[in-house]
C-alpha cells in the first residue's frame, strides 16, 4: 500500500513510497500512477522523452506517449539500458550502427531490425542522422559470439528497403575495459592504432573526419589515458576515452556490406588481442609496431578471415 496514509501514534499524515515502502514527506508520481520518494525517484526514473512524466529510466517514453507515436521503439539519444552480456570475455564489442531510412520505408526498416536484432539490440534516435533514420546499438558481445550470432543478414534486408549510408554517418565500436590486462595493455594498443592512423582510416574508408580525429595531442597523451585520465579532448576523437567502461572506435565508416561490418569489430578485436602479448622484442626486432607485423599475424588466425580478406581488397600495406 502506498500514497497517503496517518499514523497511529500521532495522527500525523505521511506517504508510503511504492518502491522501497519507506515512509516520506513528499511524493513523485510515476507512469502507471505509483507514488515513490525522492531517492528512488533519482535512482530508478527520468522524464519522459515527449512529456513531463517520470518514466523508469529503461524506458524511453511513457506508455500513453508511446502508444501515440509511430517510432516509440527508436528510444531517444539518452537512452542507456542495462548491459546484457552475450557470449564469454573477458573482451566484449558494443556496435553502434548509424543508417539512413526513406521516409517510405521508416516503419518497415525499424519493424526489421526490431524483429531480427531482438535481445540483442534496440534502435536510438541520433542528430546526427539526416534527414531520417536511426541507430543500431547492440548489447556487448564477444567476437566469437558476434561473428556466429549477429543477425548479418538484416543488413542487406536493410538495405533492400532502400536505407543506406554516407559520409555524415558511422559505426562506432565501443571495446570493454576489462578486455585489457593491464594499463600497459592498454598503452599498447592505443599507442599501436595512433601509429597505423594511414591503414587504420584505409580500412575505416573514411579520414579526416570531425568526429573521429586522430590529433597528435591525442596520440601523445596515450600514457595517461592508459592510466584512466579522460581530462582534455572531448569525445570526438579517433578513440573516445570518455566512457567509464569502454573505450570507444569511432573511426568506421557506416556500411550495410556485412564483410565491412565485421572487419570493423574485427579490428576492435584483433587489435586489443596482438597487443596483448606484443612485447619489448617484438617490438626491437620483429617490428611489432608496424601494420606489417600485424597482417602478418592476422594470417595465422582465422577468425579474422573477413578482416583480412577487407584489408587485401582495400590494398592496405599487407
Amino acid at each position: 500500500m502506498s500514497g497517503p496514509q496517518v499514523c497511529s501514534s500521532c495522527s500525523q499524515h505521511y506517504d508510503l513510497c511504492s518502491d522501497c515502502g519507506d515512509r516520506t514527506d513528499f511524493t513523485y508520481t510515476v507512469d502507471g500512477g505509483d507514488e515513490v520518494c525522492s531517492d528512488c525517484r533519482n535512482d530508478s526514473y527520468h522524464y519522459c522523452s515527449d512529456c513531463e512524466l517520470l518514466v523508469p529510466t529503461c524506458d524511453s517514453r511513457c506508455e500513453e506517449c508511446a502508444r501515440g507515436s509511430d517510432d516509440y521503439r527508436v528510444h531517444d539519444y539518452y537512452y542507456r539500458p542495462n548491459p546484457v552480456f552475450y557470449g564469454d570475455g573477458p573482451l566484449f564489442l558494443g556496435l553502434e550502427l548509424e543508417l539512413i531510412t526513406p521516409t517510405s520505408t521508416f516503419t518497415d526498416a525499424v519493424d526489421l531490425a526490431v524483429e531480427h536484432l531482438g535481445g540483442l539490440g534496440y534502435l536510438k534516435e541520433d542528430g546526427s542522422i539526416r534527414p531520417n533514420g536511426f541507430e543500431m546499438v547492440t548489447h556487448p558481445m564477444s567476437w566469437d559470439y558476434a561473428r556466429a550470432d549477429f543477425p548479418w543478414r538484416l543488413l542487406n534486408k536493410l538495405r533492400l528497403l532502400g536505407c543506406r549510408t554516407n559520409a555524415s554517418v558511422g559505426i562506432h565500436v565501443h571495446v570493454s575495459r576489462t578486455g585489457f590486462t593491464s594499463p600497459a595493455h592498454i598503452y599498447r594498443w592505443l599507442k599501436f592504432v595512433y601509429r597505423n592512423e594511414s591503414q587504420v582510416c584505409t580500412l575505416a574508408r573514411r579520414r579526416g573526419s570531425e568526429w573521429a580525429e586522430f590529433s597528435p595531442q591525442a596520440r601523445e597523451a596515450a600514457v595517461e589515458f592508459a592510466k584512466g585520465s579522460t581530462a582534455g579532448f572531448g569525445r570526438y576523437q579517433a578513440i573516445n576515452v570518455y566512457p567509464e567502461h569502454t573505450f570507444e572506435l569511432r573511426i568506421f565508416a557506416s556500411s550495410l556490406a556485412p564483410r565491412q561490418v565485421k572487419a570493423a569489430l574485427g579490428f576492435a578485436a584483433a587489435s586489443v588481442e596482438y597487443t596483448r602479448t606484443l612485447t619489448a622484442a617484438d617490438i626491437a626486432r620483429r617490428r611489432g609496431w608496424e601494420w606489417s607485423a600485424f597482417c602478418t599475424w592476422l594470417t595465422t588466425r582465422p577468425e579474422y578471415s573477413d578482416l583480412l580478406t577487407e584489408l587485401q581488397e582495400l590494398a592496405c600495406a599487407c
